[in-house]
């Protein structure tokens, strides 16, 4: 009852912020895809390409995209277009909680600087996810160059994640985690009490990013399958994720979505077959 008194009563004075936050991640993830469609562009594209498991021999060219076997400059440009990627395919996502939570703080100070720690949090999961990710990635290049089947057989991979991907769509982790994207009023209501505003507002950014990683990192895994430069398909699964997230119809993606990856991990295979 009083975390619905305090929404009621910061309604009314939260509009404007609420536009402020609405403009600001709108530049935001604009900037991210500017920058995004200027790097692909650019000489120094192979560090946002990331390659495509699904193309034939793809791992030999990947694993000669890092010059002189130097590795710090290579893995912090990766780091970086990861980053940029998920200012500009999910931060979109996180504007529910956003927007509730900015409205919640509004008669605060610090209102700001709160948000601004709830989407540090957002993104910082995010970002845990990605390192694993690329180490597995890299793993598997590594394994690659010791093993020249599996150099000429990308394709496979590939394969195997988009199945895994399609096969997610139906799984009850998937839907778990959705749920709580659906409901940002009782995510926030349970995480935000405001004894440790700082602390709480972090972890609460933190744990939506958790249960977005839950629902959405098996098609972020498709960005490896693809190549992670090519704007089309983040566009694409930057609007199913979205949708999926945040529209009350996102269950019903499932079958379709779900079906259309295990139609292109088919596919895939019979076309190296």
């Amino acid at each position: 009852m009083a975390f619905a008194g305090a929404m009621r009563a910061a309604a009314a004075a939260g509009d404007g912020h609420r536009r402020t936050l609405a403009i600001l991640l709108l530049l935001l993830c604009l900037a991210a895809w500017l920058s995004l469609a200027g790097w692909s562009a650019s000489p120094y594209a192979r560090y946002l390409a990331h390659g495509g498991w699904a193309e034939f021999g793809a791992l030999s060219a990947l694993c000669a995209t890092v010059p002189q076997g130097a590795v710090v400059v290579p893995a912090l440009a990766h780091a970086l277009a990861w980053m940029l990627m998920i200012a500009a395919m999910m931060l979109p996502t996180t504007w529910p909680i956003l927007s509730l939570f900015r409205r919640l703080v509004a008669s605060r100070p610090d209102a700001g600087r709160l948000t601004a720690r709830v989407a540090a949090g957002f993104v910082g999961a995010w970002l845990a996810f990605g390192l694993v990710a690329h180490a597995l990635d890299a793993g598997l290049l590594a394994l690659a160059g010791r093993a020249p089947a599996l150099a000429t057989h990308g394709w496979a991979v590939g394969a195997a994640v988009l199945a895994v991907a399609g096969l997610f769509q139906w799984s009850a982790l998937k839907y778990r985690c959705l749920e709580a994207c659906h409901s940002p009023f009782a995510f926030v209501a349970s995480r935000w009490h405001g004894r440790a505003p700082y602390r709480e507002a972090w972890q609460l950014g933190a744990a939506h990013g958790a249960f977005c990683v839950g629902c959405c990192a098996p098609l972020m895994l498709v960005m490896f399958v693809v190549g992670m430069g090519n704007l089309g398909y983040m566009l694409a699964l930057a609007a199913v994720m979205a949708a999926e997230k945040n529209l009350p119809q996102g269950r019903r993606l499932r079958a379709p979505l779900g079906l259309a990856l295990l139609g292109g991990a088919a596919a895939l295979a019979l076309l190296h077959h």
